[in-house]
């Protein structure tokens, strides 16, 4: 993917009409002034798309920098485990679970795949891998971590646009601002959706009310299955590499490794006892 930074959106002066005609307050840029300030103008610009004065001062209120995030961003390394290395590491300790997924979650993971045309054993790999089947999501406040993100100047107006989203997601109810935890780079849910993904391809599954991929397993299946066939799933093709579908695996995860990887697990899970 792609980043471009932007310099976020002007902020009129809202003194009267005079001076709201005569000019415009420049924007604070990323990573300029205060946090605060930025954080202010921010609010601004949500508002004027939408979004909610009570959603605004349930998620944003009070937030501060996290300064482990940035040290986070900063100083990611290039992924240099081998296929051999990062499946032998990931895949043989869930295996036994994912069957017993595959199980417990029999009748749901046949509607999906009737719904989407994704198989069970996929989803239930790449739940497995993302974080435990749903035991790992991760501690950190999302919106916290994305206003950070967005803030720094690094890709600035991917997180602009992701602190969005996330504001979206609680603005419509599918979580609250309290609820919104996950990864350091904002992944949110037992799959990892960033929120403009979220956003696209959450469905309520559960038919409760909500696209709620915290807590409901129906909801994270479902919305993981749309993801990918969204993104091109072929029903009944392989998914090993050179095959119809695992350029859709590609889709979900850049590395070629993690995509092997995802692969593998599933033609073990199809083979399991």
């Amino acid at each position: 993917m792609q980043y471009r930074q932007i310099l976020s959106r002007a902020l009129l002066a809202a003194v009267g009409f005079a001076a709201l005609a005569s000019a415009a307050q420049a924007a604070v840029p990323c990573g300029s002034g205060s946090f605060q300030a930025w954080l202010d103008e921010f609010k601004t610009e949500a508002a004027s798309k939408g979004i909610s004065q009570a959603t605004l001062a349930s998620s944003l209120n009070g937030v501060t920098p996290d300064q482990s995030v940035l040290s986070r961003d900063h100083s990611q390394k290039v992924f240099d485990q081998t296929f051999e290395q990062f499946s032998g590491r990931m895949v043989p300790p869930r295996l036994t679970r994912g069957a017993n997924m595959l199980k417990q979650y029999g009748s749901v993971l046949s509607r999906v795949e009737d719904a989407y045309g994704v198989p069970g054993e996929v989803l239930v790999a790449i739940w497995g891998l993302e974080t435990d089947f749903g035991v790992n999501i991760g501690k950190f406040p999302t919106l916290r971590s994305l206003a950070t993100l967005a803030y720094d100047c690094r890709r600035a107006e991917l997180f602009r646009g992701e602190l969005l989203d996330a504001l979206r997601i609680i603005d419509r109810g599918d979580m609250s601002a309290a609820d919104m935890h996950g990864a350091w780079a904002g992944e949110i849910g037992q799959t990892q959706f960033m929120p403009s993904n979220y956003v696209k391809y959450a469905v309520d599954f559960d038919a409760n009310g909500k696209r709620d991929l915290l807590r409901s397993a129906p909801d994270v299946l479902a919305s993981t299955a749309n993801y990918l066939a969204s993104h091109g799933w072929q029903k009944g093709k392989d998914w090993q590499p050179g095959s119809p579908n695992f350029p859709v695996l590609q889709e979900w995860n850049k590395s070629d490794i993690y995509s092997r990887t995802v692969a593998t697990f599933a033609t073990q899970l199809a083979h399991a006892p």
